[in-house]
């Protein structure tokens, strides 16, 4: 299976591709915006991580850097 980005210039191009996916030919996806790269650079850093932390240790480092800030800002 191949996987392409379309950008469609003309609404009867999406009937086409709606028409293919109704013969089921082709499947679409609807995606975010292609000018969202902060989210596709998110997923991958997020499928890289091998050991994703729990709850407990993210609560713990954002009290550990809370009480940090609030000691520097005494």
């Amino acid at each position: 299976m191949a996987t392409i980005s379309v950008d469609i210039l003309n609404p009867r191009a999406l009937n086409l591709l709606e028409e293919l996916a109704g013969l089921q030919l082709i499947a679409i996806r609807k995606e975010m915006s292609k000018n969202n790269d902060f989210l596709s650079l998110v997923q991958q850093i997020r499928s890289k991580n091998q050991n994703p932390l729990s709850l407990e240790e993210i609560t713990a480092e954002v009290e550990e850097q809370r009480a940090e800030m609030y000691a520097a800002s005494r």
